[in-house]
């Protein structure tokens, strides 16, 4: 990406930034490909009634793997001069009050096994909440790898954590352990994760407790945290709703679909992620610098999800009836319409960092509230139409509210919506010409799924090439400089 840099301090943030993503990207990139590998062979050793019955707690797991870069380790990115003293108060605030949220949740477990009407998620939820506590031991660490954006470093941490836990998870659904094989592949996860942010931060937490910096840092930081829990629950409302209204299988169903769809999404999620807050946050005095900066990125992030999700919903079927067998093809649509949804989100995402970075978290705090709000008044209003619908209406709820964080933004830096949909509406168009043309050639291959799916993916990458070649997209072509570069550099 160039941010038409001119002096050496503005090479050196250039240079990281151009690290930083790359390293995201491979964290994200093989953090998602390990997923589609071990997701396949336990979808396939697993039935939608064993993905259904823990996704009912999703979002509880979701919510403990949130917290791990969350509230506090935002401020203490945001810090300007940081302090031993702030990486410890945050370490034994965070946890001395998960250790309360878990007793919390542990006598709250047969009110949830009631709720959903399965009495076997007393004993399932009170393990998987072993999350939370553990979550907390790798909060100020990550914020050390993040603030000195060692993302190098954090990919190795999610492929070990994702091999581990992964392998751990294979292991027990071969042996039968059912839907005991996810928890204990997500509580594993969690595990691994501080285990190698331990490993690779330098900073080390001392018995001498004082919670005073925590002080300080509250006001920045509760709003995040609050944000954090309520953004999880906005992304996993559906499966906690569904888990009420409707059978396991059903569930398990859309569990399998949103699960994809998440993996696809969090790739350019979490490349974006692990650079626009640092690098927003240290131009961000520079009010036309910093717009600048924001507009290379949502073009960078509409050049990777807008063919990356649209792709997925190309091949969503040949993907699941080929890799994950037939019984999954109920989840088949249901992907087809989240993978829509998904293309936008990562720029959410990006609009997220840049309230943050701007050190309004107030902003940040009061969208996600609302976005919730209102996503919970539109599953209310379409329950009786069925999980389809639902989704649907979900689906594009989310979508339109991109406009509300827009209209913010540009409060923030002056960014326009014209300016905007200029960036990112070449891609779009680029993305939707290339997979209508994919789809209509393909179309005598219908009966060879495994021909097809392949067929689709390399046309639709070679296409989507061709078209970025021919209209000298920028992006494209720094992107493909600086692998050369590092290629040839290692």
């Amino acid at each position: 990406m160039q941010f038409n840099i001119t002096c050496m301090q503005k090479e050196t943030l250039k240079e990281k930034t151009a690290k930083g993503l790359f390293w995201g990207a491979i964290n994200s990139g093989s953090t998602q490909l390990l997923n589609i590998i071990i997701g396949i062979f336990l979808a396939r050793l697993l039935t939608p009634g064993d993905y259904g019955i823990v996704g009912m707690i999703s979002i509880f797991t979701a919510i403990a793997g949130a917290l791990q870069d969350s509230g506090f380790s935002n401020a203490l990115v945001n810090i300007k001069d940081i302090r031993d003293e702030d990486y410890n108060a945050v370490f034994w605030f965070n946890i001395i009050v998960s250790f309360l949220m878990y007793v919390i949740l542990f006598f709250c477990a047969p009110l949830i096994a009631t709720f959903f009407h399965q009495p076997c998620l007393t004993s399932l939820s009170r393990f998987v909440f072993l999350a939370f506590f553990i979550s907390s031991f790798g909060i100020a660490q990550g914020a050390y790898l993040m603030r000195n954006m060692m993302n190098k470093e954090k990919a190795i941490i999610a492929l070990v954590a994702m091999v581990g836990s992964g392998i751990i998870g294979i292991i027990l659904a071969f042996n039968g352990f059912r839907y005991w094989s996810l928890a204990w592949q997500q509580v594993l996860f969690i595990t691994f994760t501080d285990l190698g942010r331990f490993y690779y931060s330098k900073w080390r937490p001392s018995l001498k407790i004082n919670l005073m910096p925590v002080r300080d840092m509250f006001n920045f930081s509760y709003k995040i945290l609050i944000t954090t829990i309520v953004n999880t629950i906005s992304q996993n409302i559906l499966s906690f709703i569904f888990g009420r209204l409707f059978k396991p299988q059903a569930v398990g169903n859309f569990t399998q679909a949103n699960k994809w769809n998440t993996n696809a999404s969090s790739f350019i999620s979490g490349t974006i992620n692990q650079v626009a807050q640092p690098v927003l946050a240290s131009i961000r005095d520079d009010g036309d610098r910093e717009k600048r900066v924001f507009r290379n990125m949502l073009r960078f992030t509409a050049f990777l999800a807008f063919p990356a999700m649209f792709g997925l919903a190309l091949v969503a079927n040949e993907f699941i009836i080929t890799l994950i067998s037939d019984k999954w093809a109920d989840s088949v649509p249901l992907l087809q319409i989240l993978c829509i949804g998904g293309a936008f989100l990562p720029f959410m995402t990006l609009y997220q960092n840049l309230s943050l970075s701007s050190g309004r978290s107030d902003i940040f705090m009061w969208c996600t509230i609302l976005q919730v709000i209102f996503q919970i008044v539109i599953i209310i209003a379409t329950h009786t139409a069925g999980i389809k619908t639902m989704v649907l209406a979900y689906t594009v709820f989310n979508i339109i509210w991109l406009l509300v964080w827009q209209y913010f933004a540009h409060k923030l830096i002056s960014v326009t919506l014209l300016e905007v949909c200029k960036d990112i509406a070449p891609f779009f168009l680029a993305t939707v010409v290339t997979m209508a043309a994919v789809y209509f050639v393909t179309l005598p291959l219908v009966k060879y799924n495994i021909v097809l799916l392949l067929t689709r993916i390399v046309l639709a990458a070679a296409l989507y090439f061709i078209i970025m070649k021919a209209a000298h997209v920028q992006i494209m072509d720094e992107c493909l400089k600086f692998v050369a570069k590092k290629l040839n550099k290692d």
